[in-house]
């Protein structure tokens, strides 16, 4: 007969569990876009002095807008970093203008690159590695690049990480011969256990770069869904539909609470956990993901620049 081995579960306070969540939420950063960024009167009331601003660049977007938000952000005292997607770029004189623009007008350092939610190309650029060959991010104090813990279709259409892990690996290389800081900034998901094996496969693989790990903010349930399923968020999407099935909760906001304490705890367990700094994504509103930070603990902020 097998013996059982018996041993004490681990367990957390109330204010152990906080105060791993609060130090978790230092250095979040957040992302707007230009439409949404007009609605806020003044970021200062909302987030931490210096907080790390991603400018997400929809298809369609004039860059004069794009620049604009960016050029506002500086001046409000925060640290804005414009998506460029590979896949909208017409070629690199388009690429040039942008990044002249944002550093001449908006004194943008920072920049995320990805390849971009459009199916066929249209023009001379279809990756994120692409555009850093490019060689006009040179003198960029940082550059961060999409991370998929659940794997992007879009790259391996057969369901496997192949070709994402193969890119990961050059973004490695680069990190390795560039004056820049690089991070990953991952899709947003909604179940701790497959982001802390992926943070783990990563580290297996001989890839360090830190993890921005991307966070929904507060919204509700129906807003998540087609977000969710419009930006391809994996397996993970079943915390939402088991939701969606409890009538008493279809109508409440959808919180991170349980996502963000568990990572919480993984990374005060195990300090040289891969995840470096939370990234949200405030489907429910800007105001209402600052002020969820907030009543959390993410407070005081990094500098962004770091």
């Amino acid at each position: 007969m097998a013996l059982l081995n018996f041993r004490r579960a681990e367990t957390t306070t109330p204010d152990a569990a906080s105060g791993a969540v609060g130090a978790f939420l230092q250095g979040y950063s957040i992302e707007v876009m230009p439409r949404t960024a007009e609605k806020i009167e003044d970021f200062r009331a909302l987030l931490p002095a210096g907080t790390r601003v991603y400018i997400a660049h929809i298809e369609g977007t004039p860059i004069a807008d794009m620049v604009a938000t960016a050029k506002r952000l500086t001046g409000e005292g925060f640290a804005p970093m414009p998506h460029f997607p590979a896949r909208i770029l017409k070629d690199r004189a388009e690429l040039a203008d942008w990044v002249a623009r944002y550093r001449g007008e908006a004194d943008v350092r920072q920049a995320l690159l990805i390849g971009g939610g459009v199916a066929t190309p249209v023009g001379a650029f279809d990756n994120s590695m692409q555009l850093i060959e490019t060689g006009l991010f040179d003198g960029f104090e940082r550059l961060h690049v999409a991370g998929h813990p659940e794997g992007n279709k879009d790259i391996d259409p057969d369901g496997s990480d192949r070709a994402v892990m193969q890119a990961l690996k050059w973004k490695q290389a680069l990190s390795e011969r560039t004056d820049a800081r690089m991070a990953i900034a991952t899709q947003f998901c909604f179940e701790a256990k497959p982001v802390i094996d992926w943070v783990g496969r990563l580290k297996a693989e001989g890839i360090d770069l830190p993890v921005h790990i991307g966070v929904a903010g507060p919204a509700k349930l129906q807003t998540l869904l087609k977000f969710a399923i419009a930006c391809g968020v994996g397996p993970s999407l079943k915390v939402l539909q088991k939701r969606a099935k409890d009538v008493t909760k279809l109508l409440l906001p959808f919180e991170p609470d349980e996502f963000i304490a568990e990572l919480a705890a993984h990374k005060a367990r195990h300090p040289d956990f891969g995840i470096e700094a939370v990234h949200f994504f405030p489907l429910g509103g800007i105001k209402a993901n600052a002020t969820w930070a907030a009543e959390h603990g993410g407070g005081a902020q990094a500098d962004a620049t770091a």
